[in-house]
């Protein structure tokens, strides 16, 4: 095979994380080139078997440091950008990765002439009060202004073998006979699976969305925050008391668990202001088709995936029986 008949070169900014991992998976299957831009390539060999010997190469980069962004995208066709912080930690702040980092992706892809997907999130908005949400607002206006032709996806909450949602409160529902209600858990999510937001990656490398648009990515059901405790639950086989947390001790809970040094915080105050809003499509989305089932894609149940990887949750593991709650 010749250079000029070589595959497409997709460069993956976070291809080792949760959501990137399954972006690499279905790249892979479709034949692409895959470089994967991570700040640690010495701990992304586990997503080598993804794909043929040589389909995948890994190089470091760190969105803070322009210089290693700019050598990462060097002959790309394609760029993804999957990084992004819950919490910030040290360096890692929501300016410096999901504002300052987005725009350098942007830039760089418009330099080597690549076209750009880029992963947001729900309630992102450059006039929010979560400084979260605010990062991400403003990103999404700074790569539009770089690269009008640049496709961005906001996903809900994400569900999956490795999310951050489920398994954390199914690992605290191990240990705690209470489960904490935020708000008194009425927020509203639409969780979406992992593989159907690496899909719509996908088309949109494939080229089969229309570009310059921003699409909403929900899953079929539009659950509040107690639905979604109560089906992990019934999931792992247990029963737990739900106990209603005000906003404004979940927030004082989060400032304070913030502030232990070398520890992930299981809350942080940023977090309790971005559960005062619903995470849902919009009806603008849906009625503009700029949602998954607008692009082509089937929704996946929350209720058919849960099982296959909370399992372990349960008091004896897969060799619990259904229906007998500990």
């Amino acid at each position: 095979m010749t250079l000029s008949n070589l595959p497409p070169l997709v460069t993956i900014f976070g291809g080792s994380g949760f959501v990137g991992r399954h972006v690499v998976r279905a790249l892979a299957k479709r034949g692409y080139r895959i470089r994967v831009a991570v700040r640690r390539p010495d701990l992304a060999g586990h997503l080598q078997p993804l794909g043929n010997v040589g389909q995948i190469s890994f190089v470091q980069a760190n969105l803070r440091y322009r210089k290693s962004v700019d050598r990462a995208v060097e002959g790309s066709d394609h760029v993804i950008n999957c990084v992004g912080v819950l919490f910030e930690s040290g360096r890692n702040t929501f300016d410096a990765v999901q504002d300052f980092g987005a725009r350098a992706v942007a830039e760089a892809a418009r330099g080597v002439g690549a076209t750009l997907t880029h992963i947001s999130a729900i309630g992102a908005d450059a006039s929010s009060a979560s400084n979260y949400a605010r990062s991400k607002g403003r990103a999404e206006a700074a790569i539009l202004e770089t690269k009008p032709d640049a496709i961005i996806l906001r996903p809900s909450v994400v569900f999956g073998p490795e999310d951050g949602f489920f398994n954390k409160f199914a690992n605290m529902a191990r240990f705690s006979p209470v489960l904490p209600l935020i708000g008194g858990g009425e927020t509203k999510f639409q969780p979406v699976y992992v593989t159907d937001v690496a899909e719509a990656v996908a088309r949109a490398v494939d080229g089969t969305i229309a570009k310059g648009k921003i699409y909403e990515l929900g899953g079929p059901d539009v659950l509040s925050f107690r639905d979604c405790l109560e089906i992990m639950l019934n999931t792992i086989d247990r029963k737990r008391t739900l106990v209603s947390l005000p906003f404004g001790v979940a927030s004082l809970i989060g400032s304070v668990s913030s502030l232990i040094p070398f520890v992930t915080p299981p809350l942080t105050a940023d977090q309790v202001v971005l559960l005062k809003s619903d995470n849902v499509v919009s009806t603008k989305a849906v009625s503009e088709g700029r949602t998954l089932s607008g692009i082509g894609i089937d929704p996946t149940m929350l209720e058919s995936i849960l099982p296959t990887y909370l399992v372990r949750y349960r008091p004896q593991g897969q060799y619990t029986r259904s229906g007998r709650a500990a």
